[in-house]
């Protein structure tokens, strides 16, 4: 068995549910220690995180992951048990499989190999993983961030371990990704009987005409590969379920994914306007998670770009689609971000897999990139 194969299947084994990271990151920082690497365990809350080093100086290359993974559901679902790793038709299954504990596998191995061919490399080589990517990431990458912030540590380039590509290895590597921004609206009204209107003031009505002008405005075209702003509202909820009262608030949930043209600031003070100038009675929460990054032209797209080629056959697609990533919280420090990983086509559904043909080939992926930009 290989050396990734069967950490990737230990790492599996590990039932670590967001944020439980059941012993995956003690398993890993002792491998890594054995490579020279020092490791410092940053714990915040429920949340574990590791942050280990390889080197000194600059330039710095953070290799980024997570550890936990999302609920399997019911096992009776699954082929086979979530948690005990099998092959099947030359096919790894299991929670994890493929977001993202192959990826992080693969890093720990390429950078057990590349310190071992390289052990006086220039600049400084980590591996930040946590635990907490799939759940609330307050206490994880976040938390951690800001210490290193605090701490005035450089980054110059990070690449995230997350299943980035689409049918085959390395056909997409991510260079950016839209903000999030979400809201649970509060609107006030005065509750009554729907015979005596006057005497009540119904927020739907009240709130309709602001959250359609929401609703249908063009917050812009677009920035670089980055699709236009969305805003959709997610649920929507008032009165007690009788016809005949009119309800006395309506609580609404919408959410702004977003390019780098706006901040969430922006985007808050926008949407306020328009509450404002329809006279809405309103009170609004804000949950701000993240900021849109984007990675422009520079040695890092140029390099992963060159190993992708080589791997695949092609020229990957450079994209700012999907969701979210922990990356959002390095590119701040001023990183360089890309995310590459193995396909992404199972992830958080059941039988979960991974090609072992392409789990083979991660290591010697990330290699190849680690290799260009750090080695003397």
């Amino acid at each position: 068995m290989s050396a990734v194969l069967e950490l990737t299947k230990a790492l599996i084994e590990r039932r670590s549910i967001t944020p439980d990271d059941a012993g995956c990151l003690p398993l890993i920082a002792g491998r890594l220690e054995k490579s020279g690497f020092r490791s410092e365990f940053l714990r915040h809350g429920d949340v574990d995180n590791l942050w280990a080093t390889h080197g000194e100086g600059a330039p710095v290359l953070v290799l980024l992951g997570h550890t936990d993974v999302v609920p399997p559901g019911p096992h009776e679902a699954w082929s086979s048990d979530p948690f005990v790793p099998e092959i099947r038709d030359g096919v790894l299954y299991g929670r994890g499989a493929a977001d993202m504990k192959s990826g992080v596998a693969s890093f720990v191995i390429a950078a057990e190999q590349f310190v071992a061919a390289h052990p006086d490399h220039r600049g400084t080589l980590a591996i930040l993983l946590t635990s907490d990517e799939e759940g609330v990431a307050i206490d994880g990458v976040r938390r951690v961030a800001t210490t290193l912030r605090e701490r005035g540590q450089r980054i110059d380039w990070c690449i995230t371990g997350e299943p980035s590509s689409k049918e085959k290895l390395g056909d997409l590597v991510r260079v950016g990704r839209r903000g999030t921004l979400s809201a649970k609206l509060h609107v006030r009204g005065i509750q009554g009987h729907v015979a005596y209107p006057e005497k009540a003031r119904n927020p739907i009505h009240q709130s309709l005409p602001a959250l359609a002008e929401l609703a249908a405005r063009r917050w812009d075209d677009g920035y670089e590969t980055f699709p236009p702003t969305s805003f959709q509202i997610t649920d929507t909820h008032a009165g007690n379920g009788a016809n005949n009262v009119i309800p006395g608030q309506l609580d609404v949930l919408f959410n702004l994914r977003y390019n780098p043209n706006w901040s969430a600031e922006r985007l808050e003070q926008a949407c306020e306007t328009v509450l404002k100038s329809h006279g809405v009675d309103y009170v609004i929460e804000w949950q701000r998670g993240g900021e849109p990054f984007f990675t422009p032209e520079g040695e890092l797209r140029r390099v992963v770009r060159e190993v992708l080629t080589e791997v695949s056959g092609n020229a990957p697609e450079e994209s700012t689609g999907g969701g979210t990533s922990d990356a959002r919280f390095i590119a701040p420090l001023g990183a360089q971000c890309v995310e590459i990983g193995p396909v992404n086509a199972s992830i958080h559904k059941v039988d979960e897999h991974v090609r072992v043909d392409d789990l083979e080939r991660l290591p010697g992926l990330y290699g190849a990139v680690i290799e260009r930009l750090l080695a003397d």
